[in-house]
């Protein structure tokens, strides 16, 4: 259960709607547990496509994007920083990385989300997305040169 909250929450940013729709992700899977069939993929993955449908369908119906909180909660400064120059250069790379995944298309904005600060493979990310493990490994490779591409502008 903590794993589906998680990732509601990272997406919602309202502890409030996190639960509601973490519930209505287990109601949803034990209503329909006799579809579960278990064909290679296993139940947390199952679980989680539903969290994410319930999620894709929470932001249509109010008419927003998610939020980019997700990535900011996944990039922390350490406490033990030396100095405030060494602070406010590190603050200034995060701003630049930040500002650089927020220019992505709400797709791959999802998938480096999904890689980065859940922790989900292709093949889970492939099935939460509605693609095959091969498409999500070409569209990473596309978005981390895109990243990189758009990060060594923004330090020129």
């Amino acid at each position: 259960m903590g794993s589906v909250y998680r990732y509601l929450l990272s997406r919602t940013s309202d502890p409030a709607e996190a639960e509601e729709l973490t519930s209505r992700t287990f109601l949803n899977a034990l209503t329909r547990l006799d579809q579960f069939r278990g064909r290679g993929a296993r139940f947390q993955s199952w679980l989680m496509t539903i969290a994410h449908n319930l999620l894709v369908n929470w932001y249509r119906d109010r008419g927003r994007r998610p939020p980019i909180e997700a990535l900011d909660a996944a990039i922390e400064v350490p406490a033990d920083t030396p100095g405030p120059e060494a602070s406010l250069e590190e603050n200034e790379e995060l701003a630049l990385v930040r500002s650089a995944i927020s220019a992505l298309p709400e797709e791959r904005q999802q998938l480096i989300a999904l890689k980065y600060v859940d922790g989900r493979t292709n093949a889970e990310i492939g099935r939460m997305m509605g693609r095959t493990e091969g498409a999500i490994k070409a569209l990473h490779h596309r978005t981390l040169r895109e990243l990189q591409e758009r990060l060594g502008e923004g330090r020129s």
